[in-house]
């Protein structure tokens, strides 16, 4: 939803009537991710997708028929069994859309959640999208860190919900959950998507060089909050660095340091170590490998920084547990030279290890493209 809010939002302080359509699970090669929204504007237009093309004429009439009836529909998409052209998805995925009407009425905490988010205040939204009875559907929960927003059906479904959204909310992921019909954890019979509006993660590139201007833009553009920090001041400079969020002027390891005391650093971060020179990433790299959740830490180097950089962890006390959590020579092998070419090779690297990807050619693999998603279809999920 995030990448439609402002449009969402303009109509909804306007006064209009929007029809949404969010993917709210994904089974197989599905083109887009949970989450992904589509809007049916109050003047027939259409914004945002939902599967990259495959089904949004599809979805931009159910839109429509929701917005005069009201009533939301959750819909199943997979391909067509007669035509795989025709409403249905080609790369053989299956994707969930629930599809509401939007207003002032349905939707009167919109403005304070877009709020939230523009604050970067993390904020779920937790929505029952399948009930076996019908008053049930659509009914919300506004949930930060410390309070509650809303009520579902009874006060068990609610901090059921509740308490799950918060975990959500802190490892930053949208889910469907399932429950039984008051929020019976091992039951079935109601499903309730979640978005998850959590900060930005965070990417801390440590060295001021060429080669970190072009891994903070790309960092940039894979949604990163971007830190650059280096202890020379004529480096670490914001001209030099346009694409980071903030440049710092400090010691790594101190900088590092401060950011576990207060507490900023999560499951979610990654941290890229350029400096390749032993005084500046070696204790950086002695706290950063002792962190105990963190999504990635890579080093740069040739193999024989590397080796020489493991011999001085080990004399730090690092064990070799730690010290495999360690990426380096940092990327994947893709041949690159430039600052760019290398910025690239370590997006991909970050990537695969978020979603388990083997960094193999997709020509030379068998099975599912996203591996994220491959999950086994319960064909006793009603749609429609």
């Amino acid at each position: 939803m995030r990448e439609v809010l402002d449009d969402l939002l303009r109509w909804w302080e306007q006064g209009e009537t929007v029809g949404v359509g969010t993917v709210v699970a994904t089974f197989q090669s599905a083109p887009r991710p949970a989450g992904a929204s589509m809007l049916v504007g109050p003047g027939g237009e259409a914004v945002g997708s939902v599967s990259g093309g495959c089904v949004e004429g599809a979805v931009y009439e159910l839109g429509q028929d929701v917005v005069g009836s009201g009533a939301p529909v959750l819909q199943r998409y997979g391909v067509s069994d007669e035509d795989a052209f025709s409403v249905g998805l080609t790369c053989g995925g299956i994707l969930d859309v629930y599809v509401e009407k939007v207003d002032q009425q349905t939707f009167p905490e919109l403005g304070e959640v877009a709020a939230d988010i523009a604050a970067g205040r993390p904020v779920a939204l937790a929505t029952v999208i399948e009930h076996p009875d019908p008053a049930w559907l659509g009914r919300r929960l506004v949930v930060r860190p410390e309070e509650v927003g809303g009520r579902l059906g009874s006060d068990r479904a609610t901090d059921a919900v509740s308490d799950d959204a918060r975990g959500l909310l802190a490892s930053g992921h949208n889910a469907t959950l399932t429950y039984g019909p008051d929020g019976e954890r091992r039951g079935e019979g109601m499903r309730v998507f979640v978005w998850a509006f959590a900060p930005a993660p965070r990417m801390l590139v440590f060295g001021a060089i060429d080669f970190a201007a072009a891994v903070a833009s790309v960092g940039k553009f894979l949604g990163y909050r971007v830190t650059v920090c280096d202890a020379r001041p004529v480096f670490a400079t914001a001209t030099r660095f346009p694409e980071a969020d903030e440049v710092i002027v400090k010691w790594p390891h101190k900088f590092l340091a401060e950011e576990l005391e207060a507490e900023r650093i999560d499951p979610r971060t990654v941290i890229c170590v350029l400096t390749h020179d032993p005084k500046f990433d070696v204790p950086v790299l002695e706290k950063a490998l002792r962190i105990p959740e963190v999504a990635y830490v890579g080093a740069m180097g040739s193999r024989r920084t590397h080796t020489d950089r493991l011999d001085r962890l080990r004399e730090a006390g690092l064990s070799e547990e730690e010290l495999g959590r360690l990426h380096s020579p940092i990327g994947l092998d893709l041949g690159a030279r430039t600052p760019e070419e290398t910025a690239v090779s370590i997006a991909a690297e970050i990537i695969a290890g978020r979603w388990g990807g083997s960094g193999d050619r997709l020509s030379t693999t068998d099975g599912r493209i996203h591996a994220h998603a491959a999950r086994d279809l319960d064909p006793s999920l009603p749609v429609g």
